[in-house]
């Protein structure tokens, strides 16, 4: 862990920063909010914090390459940062408290670049999650005030706990008929959506999650945190990471039965 404790410690500097800013508009009556090209929203706030982060990375660490939602790719290299500054936009602009600010360390190595460090804080929430490579996955208020996450041990289907975003990506790619098939198969099913899936499954609180379509910045934090709990965290593809543009997340005893319903084709 020496070898990424100062990462892992900048990343909650980035954080504390990132959260003052965005609780600072969070709700103001007079709040910014633009349409993107892909027709999703982007706020004030979310440009505020990823300049932030990226100011206090070209300080902090300017060798390091940085890849955020708002600014795209800047510099090279074999570390890449991956911002995602308001993960859950359309609940920040309408006054629902789950968003995050998703900050994730890749290097470069076999297979491309892997995640090494993550870390999820939810301001509004009160909630914060992190992780290192080889390392674990833990929860709390500050690196002092932390418990560790485990998956859970749930084993089959009608037990299992189900959470998602939204039924209209899984229409789209013609997913949606495996999709109904494992939301009846299972014990209960709830759409929290975007990163808090991911954080339910790695306190194992859910058993499984998934996406149809997501970026980079989506998913880079919530795989290394999943998967140093104890859980999986591949594409639809089954590809491990967050490189497939989609996610499934699970305690790892459920994975290849949520990959068989979501990848079922009529």
């Amino acid at each position: 862990m020496a070898d990424y404790l100062d990462d892992l410690r900048l990343a909650h500097v980035l954080a504390d920063a990132a959260d003052a800013a965005t609780m600072d508009r969070f709700k103001a009556l007079d709040l910014k909010v633009e349409t993107k090209p892909d027709m999703t929203p982007v706020s004030e706030a979310d440009k505020a914090a990823e300049e932030l982060i990226r100011g206090h990375l070209a300080r902090a660490r300017p060798r390091d390459a940085v890849l955020g939602e708002e600014y795209g790719t800047e510099g090279t290299g074999p570390r890449r940062w991956i911002v995602d500054p308001i993960d859950g936009t359309k609940n920040y602009v309408r006054g629902v408290p789950v968003w995050a600010t998703l900050i994730a360390l890749m290097e470069a190595g076999e297979g491309g670049y892997q995640p090494v460090v993550g870390l999820v804080s939810a301001p509004a929430l009160g909630r914060r999650w992190w992780a290192v490579k080889d390392h674990g996955a833990f929860t709390g208020r500050s690196l002092t005030s932390a418990s560790r996450l485990q998956v859970s041990q749930v084993s089959t289907l009608s037990d299992a706990s189900f959470a998602y975003s939204s039924l209209s990506g899984w229409e789209e790619q013609g997913r949606l008929d495996g999709f109904l098939d494992l939301t009846r198969e299972v014990w209960r099913t709830r759409a929290y959506g975007d990163f808090w899936p991911y954080m339910m499954v790695a306190e194992g609180s859910v058993d499984i999650c998934a996406e149809p379509e997501l970026s980079l910045w989506d998913m880079a934090a919530n795989a290394i945190i999943v998967t140093e709990a104890g859980g999986t965290f591949t594409g639809l593809d089954g590809r491990p990471g967050p490189h497939s543009g989609n996610a499934a997340a699970s305690n790892g005893r459920l994975h290849d039965e949520l990959l068989g319903y979501l990848n079922q084709r009529y």
